[in-house]
């Protein structure tokens, strides 16, 4: 894992180069407040939490920074890097690899073992989109979980059903673990700012588990 990671680095900071030097480039950055932590239909930590991001894009190419912290005693830290490049198929297609690298606050980051990592692809197809992914850890670890998710956004309501084994079911076997409905909304504060503003309701079939968040982004 320890080599792993060292690649992951060599390889970001690589494609990061190519790309500056190729195209026009911009920075974001964002944090969301959410009502609860709920990750492919599972919940981290209790109570609400601040999920900061920033991102840097060239291109169809983007690497960021993902994190998520519980604002209660249960804190339930993650800090994630990413790297991704999207691919426009035309008809309002596109075709996005993710590489993601998970990592939660605790134990030593520089530790290779500490570390999991997710190769995703996602296809959109108009209001349609599939995503499949692989979550790897270390060979101690023996986690090597799949997930597939379907989405379908209908106007303002967006549908989406996923599956997964491993770490999202509570017998580690293969079933439905995130299925959902949710729309978005933003709030006029003043004549020059709107608040954005999110809510999902997520069923988990497989740990019989019902949740509502809403999130609101600045």
């Amino acid at each position: 894992m320890k080599k792993a990671f060292k690649l992951l680095v060599f390889g970001l900071a690589t494609i990061f180069a190519l790309n500056v030097q190729a195209q026009e480039s911009s920075w974001s950055t964002g944090v969301d407040f959410v009502s609860s932590y709920v990750w492919r239909g599972t919940k981290f930590g209790t109570g609400p939490a601040m999920q900061p991001s920033v991102e840097f894009s060239t291109g169809g190419f983007a690497i960021g920074a993902w994190g998520s912290y519980g604002l209660t005693i249960d804190e339930a830290a993650e800090a994630d890097l990413y790297a991704s490049y999207g691919f426009d198929l035309g008809e309002s297609s596109s075709l996005t690899l993710t590489l993601t690298d998970y990592y939660f606050p605790g134990s030593e980051y520089f530790d290779g073992d500490s570390h999991f990592f997710e190769p995703m692809v996602s296809l959109g197809l108009g209001d349609f989109s599939l995503t499949a992914a692989y979550m790897k850890g270390s060979d101690d670890s023996g986690i090597e979980d799949v997930y597939f998710e379907a989405g379908l956004t209908a106007g303002a309501v967006n549908l989406f059903v996923g599956a997964g084994d491993g770490a999202y079911t509570m017998d580690g076997d293969f079933d439905l673990c995130n299925i959902g409905i949710g729309t978005s909304k933003e709030i006029k504060i003043t004549d020059s700012f709107s608040l954005p503003v999110s809510g999902t309701a997520i069923l988990n079939p497989s740990s019989e588990q019902f949740h509502i968040v809403v999130a609101i982004s600045l």
